[in-house]
């Protein structure tokens, strides 16, 4: 389907100002979790009003606005929707319905629930990151954009199972706060001119961010996807600023900026109405104090501005105390979704650096332990890299903690040159999460005690996978964690939706897999004295460099990805596609 005309990006021709509607929606509907017959729904607004949703085959919910920063926002719960069913909905603001409104072109929005026993009901889910605005808003010859290409095949047949996914699974880089188009640089040289402080081209203020999300979301096949397909997502460091917590001495000169507090501040805050907001389930939301807060004002701007405030505090590197939990979990049939925070709360304390905080890694391990099939860990960074870069980011790490200051202060200058900062840059979670993995997939006494099959037996997991982004290929590799683990342990990385890996890049990056490559930058960690590991991991496909989104289905112990890229014309077509169970 084509998009709207430059300049209509109003995906159902809304109101415009002067017409008789006194609100209507700015952004979404949102279609966020789907739990048995319960599903929430998230609103922007251009006025406040009493948002209600109504599904045709029964269900229905209604919250009113809340408001910040001069905008709108309602998350909606949506109760009594028959189970194992496809239900359309529609939207009224106040009195008015405004979505879908007659005009639109596009299908009617659905929400489809589980059955009440979907224990061998099959879970699929789309993943990817890194997704740039639309063609018409970055002015850059970027591939077409895979999640645009996958909306416009899921509207040819809307009710299709096999196209159909349970969940989107997005893993950072939603928008970018640093990297923006030439239409929001044309907005922001106007408010710089104005008097309103920060860089010529990157956002700051909540308001600028909010520029971002309308410039994005409202894409009209987008705007229709989240409409109809559940979501989940995670920050990256784009939503932030590239590179966001990469060391110790990162934060020191971040800080120093006289702009950082207002977008740090402003980028949680907006992270958290916009896409955290939807990522808690219906019992999670009656149960958020911030939520009961913000909802319970006029006007929340400063409970959000100090918020955001808070999250970032103290100013320190060392999180010892449990901060505010952006991490979550969720259940789809009998597969469970644990997505991290590899951004906010990480531990950056030279010789102790951690992803998570011990707080909230006890909190994973739990999460980890449960009534589950298959394990799906969503982390918007790779566990497992190319293994050249991998032993690189061990070297450094391993010089970073030197005692030597010299040695120590030119390793940081090299962690942050280079992006050094995956698991392997923080190589205690690192080896945590491979003890943990080993452990899952070995059974036994060590095992989750739920699992107890015939004799006493624990049961390891079908599958357990890595879900990731942020490195601008796509790759399919498998760990060798020990004869002992009889569960496969993948990692699935499918990045970007929409962006590219600036050509020159791609021979190195290919050679970053070669056995060469891993030969020579393992001696070099060895060097400085870091460890081997007890572990091996091979590439089993890519890595594909174009746009892509990635497919995981679920089908009582089987388990299959498949990895999809975007041709010249905006279709797509299929780059990889591998079982996992085997």
């Amino acid at each position: 389907m084509a998009k709207c005309p430059a300049g209509g990006d109003d995906m159902n021709h809304e109101p415009r100002a002067g017409d008789p509607l006194t609100s209507y929606l700015l952004i979404g509907p949102v279609l966020r979790r789907v739990e048995g017959g319960t599903a929430t729904l998230w609103v922007e607004t251009t006025e406040p009003a009493t948002v209600r949703i109504e599904a045709t085959a029964g269900g229905s919910g209604s919250a009113q606005t809340f408001s910040a920063y001069g905008h709108h926002y309602a998350i909606v719960v949506v109760i009594g929707l028959p189970l194992g069913a496809a239900t359309e909905y529609q939207v009224w603001l106040d009195d008015n319905q405004v979505w879908p409104l007659p005009t639109s072109p596009y299908p009617p929005s659905i929400i489809i629930t589980r059955p009440a026993d979907d224990s061998q009901h099959p879970v699929s889910f789309i993943f990817g990151s890194c997704r740039e605005g639309t063609p018409q808003s970055t002015g850059r010859r970027l591939p077409p954009d895979a999640l645009d290409a996958y909306a416009r095949r899921l509207m040819a047949d809307p009710h299709n199972s096999d196209l159909r996914p349970d969940l989107m699974v997005l893993l950072g880089d939603q928008v970018y706060a640093d990297n923006t188009s030439a239409k929001i640089k044309r907005f922001l040289r106007r408010r710089r001119a104005a008097g309103h402080h920060g860089p010529d081209d990157e956002v700051v203020s909540f308001d600028e961010y909010t520029r971002l999300y309308l410039e994005s979301w409202r894409d009209p096949e987008i705007r229709w996807l989240l409409a109809t397909v559940p979501s989940v997502m995670i920050f990256d460091d784009h939503e932030i600023i590239d590179d966001w917590n990469t060391s110790a001495s990162w934060r020191r000169d971040m800080s120093a900026q006289p702009w950082w507090q207002e977008r740090i501040s402003s980028g949680l805050a907006t992270y958290w109405v916009y896409q955290h907001l939807g990522n808690l389930s219906p019992a999670h939301l009656a149960a958020d104090p911030l939520l009961a807060e913000i909802t319970a004002v006029s006007d929340a701007t400063d409970l959000l501005h100090d918020f955001g405030l808070s999250v970032d505090a103290p100013d320190s590197t060392e999180n010892t105390d449990r901060p505010y939990q952006w991490s979550f979990a969720l259940d789809v049939g009998r597969t469970r979704l644990v997505m991290l925070d590899n951004r906010c709360n990480r531990v950056l304390t030279p010789g102790r650096r951690e992803m998570l905080p011990a707080a909230e890694w006890q909190w994973f391990v739990d999460q980890a332990h449960g009534d589950y099939d298959h394990l799906v860990v969503g982390s918007s960074l790779p566990w497992l890299m190319p293994p050249a870069i991998h032993h690189v980011e061990a070297w450094n790490e391993k010089l970073a903690n030197s005692a030597g200051p010299r040695r120590a202060a030119l390793a940081e200058k090299i962690r942050r040159a280079f992006d050094l900062e995956h698991w392997a840059a923080f190589m205690r979670s690192f080896d945590a999460l491979t003890e943990l993995f080993r452990r899952l997939g070995e059974g036994g006494p060590n095992a989750p005690a739920h699992r107890v099959g015939a004799g006493g037996a624990y049961a390891a997991p079908a599958t357990i996978s890595v879900l990731s982004g942020d490195v601008h290929h796509s790759y399919v590799a498998l760990a060798d964690l020990g004869p002992s683990v009889t569960t496969p342990v993948h990692q699935l990385t499918c990045s970007p939706i929409h962006n590219q890996v600036p050509a020159i890049m791609r021979p190195l990056m290919r050679f970053s897999w070669s056995r060469a490559a891993a030969k020579g930058m393992r001696g070099l960690a060895r060097s400085a004295g870091v460890p081997p590991r007890p572990m091996l991991w091979k590439r089993l496909a890519g890595p594909y460099f174009g746009n892509a989104v990635g497919t995981l289905r679920h089908e009582g112990p089987h388990a299959e990805v498949k990895v999809e890229g975007t041709s010249k014309d905006g279709h797509l077509f299929t780059v990889a596609q591998l079982s996992l169970d085997q």
